[in-house]
């Protein structure tokens, strides 16, 4: 094997074994999702504990603020989980190419060592001039059909060095592929860490602002919740919307549905795709993916990517889009209910559609 080969087998090598250990899962933490909606009011910070009992103004602004910081917390988990989609492809890129260059390597090897023989060949074969070895021959038309075979050869000859050329450019195309995709890799590598201390400061500032608050504060904090989606809930069905929307859902959208009921009570952590826990996308994505259909990971994609429907034709297992950011995504399953993973320290649930504001509505399936 030559050094040129060594080299490139070996970059190829250190390429799998580089993605190998950047393409690792970061750790799970407790997965943001976006509450219930509400005006965010001035200030919001909560009492200390053993201060003045707070008013329902003052609990109103205490989940304003966390209502905030969730939301923010989910928009970095949609990063986190794009920065990780991307992640993914290019390390399967980046394999991919680390293949193509040892294959390549070896093909230029077999096309050097057949260039090689060749060029012998014609060594041994040449020496004295055309005309004296058709002189000195005792065979002159063997030596004419001879002569027809060794053009061939030549004409052979230059192919096989027009291939390796072809071959060699082939190479160095790959190498650059691979160079330029360890540097996507790179970045989004850095994005995905980026996010992730976006999404645990957001996570640690909602945890320690409730932390505030005594255990009856925060029962009338989570009354307050209650009543802000029920209120919610209640205007949107006012409209009437249940009286166009269709209750059929299709043979794909039933299994989606069936998955995500399946999934209920399970805790909602950011970055987690199943099967013991879930943010709001990877439980979306898994579910249809259950159905046999492939959706786009992160909320945001699935708003961009999927077919969009009119609210008053959406059916059980239609994705319900959520503020104005696309930052929550929830599935549709029929009579006014959604499922969802909603925030940290809540798990998958079933909850009202309307509870928080509805951007669009998309359909995974092509029926």
């Amino acid at each position: 094997m030559g050094s040129g080969k060594r080299t490139l087998t070996m970059a190829a090598i250190a390429l799998v074994c580089a993605v190998t250990v950047l393409g690792a899962p970061g750790a799970a933490y407790a997965n943001p999702g976006p509450p219930a909606p509400t005006p965010t009011p001035p200030g919001g910070s909560a009492p200390a504990a053993g201060g003045s009992t707070p008013t329902d103004k003052d609990l109103e602004a205490v989940r304003a603020k966390l209502d905030t910081l969730y939301h923010d917390a989910a928009v970095a988990t949609d990063a986190y989980n794009a920065a990780e989609e991307q992640t993914k492809r290019q390390s399967a890129r980046i394999v991919d190419l680390a293949r193509e260059i040892v294959r390549g390597q070896e093909r230029l090897d077999q096309l050097k060592d057949r260039a090689g023989a060749a060029a012998r060949a014609q060594y041994r074969g040449g020496g004295l001039p055309p005309e004296v070895r058709l002189w000195l021959s005792h065979d002159p038309q063997k030596f004419l059909d001879n002569a027809g075979t060794i053009r061939q050869g030549e004409h052979a000859t230059e192919g096989l060095l027009a291939e390796m050329t072809r071959a060699q450019e082939d190479l160095k195309q790959y190498a650059r592929d691979a160079a330029d995709q360890w540097k996507q890799l790179e970045a989004h590598r850095k994005a995905k860490a980026e996010a992730k201390k976006k999404i645990e400061k957001e996570i640690a500032a909602a945890e320690k602002l409730q932390s505030k608050l005594k255990k009856q504060e925060q029962e009338r904090l989570r009354k307050l919740e209650e009543q802000a989606a029920d209120q919610a809930q209640t205007a949107w069905l006012d409209t009437g919307i249940l009286k166009d929307i269709s209750t059929e859902a299709s043979t794909e959208g039933r299994k989606a549905v069936q998955f995500a009921s399946d999934q209920i009570g399970k805790p909602y952590v950011w970055g987690a795709e199943g099967p013991m826990s879930y943010d709001c996308s990877g439980l979306t994505s898994q579910a249809w993916a259950a159905a046999g259909t492939a959706i786009p990971r992160t909320s945001q994609e699935q708003w961009k990517q999927l077919r969009h429907v009119d609210i008053k034709d959406m059916r059980p297992g239609d994705l319900i889009i959520y503020f104005h950011d696309a930052s929550h995504v929830a599935m549709y399953v029929g009579n006014g209910a959604i499922i969802h993973a909603p925030r940290p320290g809540r798990t998958v649930t079933i909850a009202g559609a309307g509870t928080m504001p509805i951007l669009g509505v998309v359909r995974p399936d092509a029926k």
